[in-house]
């Protein structure tokens, strides 16, 4: 007689790769187990606090009884409005509220979301690669097929359009884009925008622009927003978040703007899904969109220590990288006679340094590691150091 059932996962369960930060935490916490001093540059989460103003905002909104009941689905008004007085004021793009602005539990939960509703048993999603683990696990679920875009050095990170298939094009439902980039830091001018708006509307293509690292940037060159760009709103949108920008990773709030058909269609999946955003979290981030850029500011000259630091280091140790203008990732070729799970692994074991191998966000990535310049610069002179001394 049976004493239990037996549990078989889903085949879309069963088909996923494992999850890239899942294998690193594990890495981490063997190594802390085994006593290493580890300098850990895996994961991209601020290790600079919250700004004190959004806390308070937060202390005070969760005191509301209002916002203990179920919270509106598509985000508070006066938090959407607060998203577009942030697009006019940096990026001078006009957004109605109301239609063309959807709060979210983080980027990464829209994203992970939207393929659901565009995205049909068979049709294909466009994937940069390296890339955000996200985009071809939430097409997956939908029951699409990715097609791999490689991001190369040679191409400045930028996806080769020429080398795709008309028929690839086709069936395409959706194209992900990512700059400034993860992992490579990459940032991309505004022609490549227009290509890719004059794709989207020959082919009839969603583009969905994951914009999360546009205000970490560096020597005042403010990266675009792909809304900038004359048509961007006619063919896709823009997924943003609180998560870097104000280091709020914690929090899980972000939203997604632009075309208001693609909101509203991944509106109608986050209905039937998740129950919004805890109205005080939304509160907060108001006060934290509402903040002129001396905080941002701050910050950015906090991480650009931090890169230029890292960047000679490594550097003068002889890596082949580029110096980042965006992002708080430094992406590096890894030395003669090393893949990207080798080097990781050597630096771990010789160095008490964990990197991200770069194969880890698919094929292209292999032969590089991703740095994260979430560590602050005395230890980053310190990893350089015993870097150095294990090379």
């Amino acid at each position: 007689m049976k004493t239990k059932i037996s549990v078989k996962l889903a085949s879309r369960v069963k088909h996923l790769p494992p999850y890239l930060f899942a294998s690193i935490d594990e890495m981490k916490q063997k190594a802390i187990s085994k006593g290493v001093d580890l300098i850990d540059f895996s994961i991209g989460d601020p290790d600079i606090p919250t700004p004190s103003h959004i806390v308070e905002a937060m202390k005070k909104a969760v005191e509301k009884p209002v916002h203990h009941r179920y919270p509106s689905y598509e985000g508070m008004l006066s938090y959407r409005e607060a998203v577009a007085r942030w697009y006019k004021r940096r990026f001078r793009v006009s957004l109605d509220p109301k239609t063309e602005v959807l709060s979210l539990i983080g980027s990464k939960e829209g994203i992970g979301h939207i393929p659901l509703a565009f995205i049909n048993p068979g049709d294909i999603a466009l994937v940069p690669s390296p890339g955000y683990p996200v985009y071809p696990v939430g097409t997956l679920f939908a029951g699409g097929e990715s097609y791999i875009m490689p991001l190369t050095e040679e191409n400045r990170f930028l996806p080769d359009f020429k080398s795709i298939p008309r028929k690839i094009f086709i069936k395409a439902k959706l194209m992900f884009i990512n700059y400034p980039n993860n992992p490579t830091s990459a940032t991309a001018p505004k022609r490549f925008y227009r290509e890719v708006i004059d794709l989207a509307l020959k082919y009839n293509i969603i583009v969905c622009h994951d914009a999360s690292y546009s205000e970490i940037y560096y020597d005042n060159e403010k990266p675009l927003s792909f809304m900038e760009i004359a048509g961007a709103k006619d063919v896709g949108i823009e997924f943003h978040s609180l998560s870097k920008t104000y280091n709020m990773t914690g929090w899980r709030i972000g939203f997604v703007v632009g075309n208001r058909e693609v909101i509203a269609g991944l509106g109608k999946i986050k209905t039937n899904l998740d129950s919004g955003v805890f109205q005080a979290i939304q509160e907060a981030a108001i006060a934290a969109l509402d903040t002129d850029d001396r905080i941002p500011s701050e910050i950015r000259k906090i991480y650009q220590e931090r890169r230029d630091t890292l960047y000679s280091g490594l550097k003068k140790l002889g890596m082949h990288l580029t110096k980042p203008h965006a992002t708080f990732y430094i992406w590096t070729k890894v030395p003669s006679g090393f893949d990207s799970a080798g080097f990781v692994t050597h630096l771990l074991n010789r160095a008490g340094v964990l990197a991200t191998p770069g194969n880890g966000f698919g094929a292209p990535g292999e032969g590089y590691v991703r740095f994260a310049l979430t560590v602050p610069v005395e230890r980053i002179k310190e990893a350089v150091g015993r870097i150095g001394r294990c090379l």
